[in-house]
């Protein structure tokens, strides 16, 4: 290690920089930085930072922070030569200076070492901190990035001005991540830095669903055997990989320079067209800066480059101090041996003034300016100034040995930003590179930014450039994205990255690219196709009122109270007339009521159910048919009463009928009926839930207690049709047994046709099915009971009179010649006396008729004058039935 300046006089601390590349010639001689540039470009790169710390430690002298305790900083900067090895025998120089200080004779020791800042490169900075350890000297890196430096169990006085590598790592899969790029190479180097890079990138990758399509291990020396044919591997494998898009690359600058020339070789000796070299390299802080890596390749050659640097700090004071050395070269020159090496090194080699060799010096330092690391070399020095101004606030420091290296960590911690890690963490800028042309490359674009807060990153974009934009649409995966209504399917052994896209089965689906299952649907209320990025909420179905079917019933069964009011009314009118009072009187009136409340009990089967619909129309149905068919139930029992000839079963008949007690009877078992069934098992609405729709529909609660109360109608129905059709020979006018038979015969078929059709239909038409059978039967009724009496009444009012009742009644009797014979030669004179007085006994006036007097007869020997008789009184009894009737 070579010792290139002096301790300043009066100085009390000194600091030492450990920056690699610093050597005497500037423009010919070999050396590496990070062991990756040569031919002085590392030199000047170097020089610079050296030159940052002494005007940093100069700033900070001159600031009232020392100049209140009377303190200045010296410094000893010392070079690496970017080796291991001489940095730890620089760091055993340091330590054994320290340990002057602790013997007995301190006389002939100088000036103790407080801090060290640097390195700048992690495997010398790892090495001495191992050493600095020992003697809790502490160490502050402008540069070294290392995640394992910030194992304080391991490294407890070291401490950095950058984030450490697990942020820049995370960092880096962040921006993959939110490009969509999932299918990455990565280079690193065999180091404790490219190790822990490595580590670090892969497990935080996984996380975000990154997957590495290939990853090359390069040894950390340039000058080891193994590099070239580790380059030229690496090459293959990129080629051999053309959906990698993107690479992330931890490498050193010469490295990539070589690896850049080995993919151009391989691409030019195959005959392939040199867009097959682009990529999307991003680069870590070992190389993002670093221009040189593009060897004789333009930037259109490599692709783009995006790289991660530190945060840039102001260089107003640096460039401040870079105008000074230029107008006052000679004046620094004579205090700076750098400076003085510097200016030899240039005059040797051109033959130009003084002026221009200046010029063209500070011209070339301002070149290899980088801002993070001045940033981070500033920082260091503030750091280190703000603890010794502390700690001499109370004592006197001007002593050597007052003050001991490792009082300086507590007021560093409290006076500035270190985390419990030792690291202050600023975050990142994201640089693209740029050309201007086919040779000169720039890097100082900034499109992007990372802010650290905790292990929380925060992205920021901000670069609308058409570079940056196309680097957007750049496409890194294994396997083309899945679209939604899709999921990926790894196959067994790949890459999860790597994978076929299935389409979601029905009643699954997918609303994002890229997803690794389908979702359920909630099968309750929604649905979805195979395929499907999305549920579709089931479509509710019922029997709406505005559905085509619905408002044709609806108008029938509007029709059909108007009808039933209108004839109710006509009845009205025509109360006293001889048709009204043979139809039945007074209960065509509860028929007709009876019938309009069944129209409206039809109508409830229209409409979105509800819990009291449910209920309402069944019942209001049951009942009010029950009530129709009774009173039709009575008319059939007159009928037979008043043309019944058998005198035994007549009398059984006019002791049975009571009109409005059978009526209250038969309604009064239906009502029982309905409330037994809303009591324990009423109707209910409830929703059937089908593939695609959901049906809203009333269910029966109980169907025996819905097959009762229909069977209770049935019978009566039946029990009307075989009294209507026992009498269905009677008069013209009387005919009225025939259309009961017809009516109830309709009825009867419509509800047994209705039973299996009920049973297999289902859907929303399922109410229509009942609904049409009501109105069946309720036209029925209206149109065999009451149609053809109106007819009479409007059109036929002549048959509308007793005069024709009567002459009607007679033509039927004279015709009825059967019964008069069997009545004539097979009935003692004793029935044909007692059937005479039946009749007569039996006759109802109509107001207004005389009554027929019977003419008494006790004996009746003689054949034919019995028989004579009977057609006598036969013809009578007749006509009274037809007048009371």
């Amino acid at each position: 290690m070579q010792k290139v300046s002096k301790v300043l006089a009066g100085q009390i601390l000194s600091v030492k920089l450990t920056s690699p590349g610093i050597w005497s010639n500037i423009i010919g001689a070999r050396t590496t930085q990070q062991g990756e540039m040569k031919e002085g470009k590392s030199t000047a790169v170097g020089l610079v930072r050296a030159l940052a710390m002494i005007n940093a430690i100069e700033v900070m002298n001159k600031s009232p922070l020392l100049t209140d305790v009377n303190i200045t900083l010296g410094y000893k900067i010392l070079d690496s030569c970017s080796d291991v090895n001489t940095a730890m025998r620089a760091t055993e120089d340091i330590i054994e200076q320290a340990n002057c200080h602790t013997g007995s004779n301190t006389t002939t020791c100088s000036q103790p070492v407080m801090a060290v800042v640097g390195s700048s490169i992690s495997e010398i900075s790892i090495a001495i901190a191992r050493q600095l350890t020992l003697k809790m000297i502490p160490q502050i890196s402008y540069s070294s990035t290392a995640a394992i430096l910030s194992d304080k169990s391991r490294f407890p006085s070291f401490m950095r001005t950058i984030p450490n590598d697990k942020y820049q790592t995370a960092a880096m899969v962040s921006l993959l991540s939110t490009y969509g790029w999932n299918w990455v190479g990565i280079i690193t180097t065999d180091g404790d830095y490219g190790k822990s890079a490595l580590d670090n990138f892969m497990s935080q990758a996984s996380e975000k669903g990154i997957c590495v399509a290939f990853r090359s291990i390069l040894p950390q020396s340039v000058s080891s055997q193994d590099v070239d044919s580790a380059i030229t591997q690496t090459a293959k494998i990129i080629l051999q990989n053309p959906k990698a898009q993107v690479i992330v690359s931890f490498a050193k600058p010469t490295h990539m320079k070589y690896l850049y020339q080995e993919l151009k070789n391989q691409i030019l000796n195959a005959g392939q067209d040199m867009k097959s070299m682009r990529r999307v390299w991003v680069a870590s802080d070992s190389w993002s800066s670093s221009r040189s890596v593009k060897g004789n390749l333009t930037l259109n050659d490599i692709g783009h480059v995006m790289g991660f640097t530190f945060k840039s700090g102001d260089l107003s004071s640096f460039n401040e101090y870079l105008s000074k050395l230029e107008a006052a070269w000679q004046d620094y020159e004579g205090h700076n041996p750098f400076l003085q090496e510097l200016y030899v090194q240039l005059k040797s080699i051109k033959s130009s003034g003084d002026t221009e060799l200046v010029y063209k010096a500070v011209k070339t330092l301002k070149e290899y300016t980088q801002p993070n690391t001045i940033l981070g070399v500033e920082m260091a020095v503030s750091a280190l100034a703000k603890a010794v101004a502390s700690i001499c606030q109370s004592r006197d420091c001007k002593k050597p040995g007052t003050v001991q290296p490792w009082e300086v960590f507590t007021p560093i911690n409290k006076s500035y930003a270190f985390d419990r890690n030792g690291d202050i963490n600023l975050g990142y800028d994201v640089t693209m590179w740029r050309s201007d042309g086919d040779t000169k490359i720039y890097v100082q674009d900034i499109v992007a930014e990372f802010h650290i807060d905790i292990n929380n990153f925060t992205y920021t974009n901000y670069s609308t450039t058409q570079q940056f934009l196309d680097v957007k649409n750049i496409f890194s995966k294994c396997s083309n994205s899945c679209v939604p209504g899709e999921f990926k399917k790894t196959v067994e052994g790949q890459h999860t990255c790597c994978y076929e896209c299935i389409n979601c089965t029905e009643n699954y689906y997918s609303n994002k690219k890229d997803m690794d299952r389908c979702l359920a649907c909630d099968t309750n209320v929604e649905w979805s196709p195979e395929g499907s990025s999305s549920c579709i909420p089931k479509k509710t179905l019922f029997f709406a009122w505005k559905d085509g079917f619905a408002v044709v019933l609806l108008t029938f069964c509007a029709l059909g109270i108007l009808m039933a009011l209108l004839v109710s009314g006509l009845f009205l009118h025509q109360r006293g007339t001889p048709i009204v009072k043979a139809a039945g009187g007074p209960l065509n009136q509860v028929i007709l009521f009876s019938l309009v409340m069944s129209y409206i009990s039809a109508m409830l089967f229209v409409g979105q159910p509800n819990s009291l619909q449910c209920k309402a129309r069944q019942v209001l149905f049951g009942i009010s048919f029950t009530l129709c068919v009774s009173c039709i139930l009575v008319k059939t029992l007159q009928i037979l009463l008043a043309f019944q000839f058998n005198p035994e079963l007549q009398e059984v008949l006019r002791r049975l009928y009571q009109p409005y007690v059978i009526v209250s009877i038969c309604v009064a078992l239906q009502v029982a009926t309905c409330i037994c069934w809303l009591v324990h098992k009423s109707p209910f609405n409830y929703i059937i839930r089908n593939p695609t729709t959901l049906l809203e529909d009333c269910h029966e609660g109980s169907y025996l207690a819905f097959g009762v109360m229909l069977g209770y109608i049935a019978l009566l129905a039946f029990v009307c049709f075989i009294c209507a059709f026992k009498g269905r020979k009677l008069p013209q006018q009387y005919n009225e047994a025939k259309f009961i038979t017809f009516s109830m015969l309709l009825y009867l078929i419509s509800w047994l046709l209705f039973i299996p059709v009920y049973v297999t239909t289902s859907g929303v038409y399922l109410p229509a099915v009942e609904m049409v059978v009501i109105l069946i039967s309720n036209y029925g009724i209206l149109s065999c009971h009451f149609f053809p009496k109106c007819y009479i009444i409007l059109f036929k009012k002549e048959q509308n009179t007793k005069s024709a009742f009567r002459k009607n009644l007679y033509e039927y009797s004279s015709k009825n010649k059967d019964s008069i014979w069997v009545c004539g030669s097979s009935v003692t004179d004793q029935w044909c006396s007692s059937q005479h007085s039946t009749i007569s006994a039996s006759s109802i006036s109509v107001p207004g008729a005389n009554p027929v007097n019977p003419t008494p007869m006790t004996n009746c020997r003689d054949r034919s004058s019995c028989t004579s008789l009977h057609r006598e009184l036969m013809t009578r009894h007749c006509l009274r039935r037809s007048i009371s009737v």
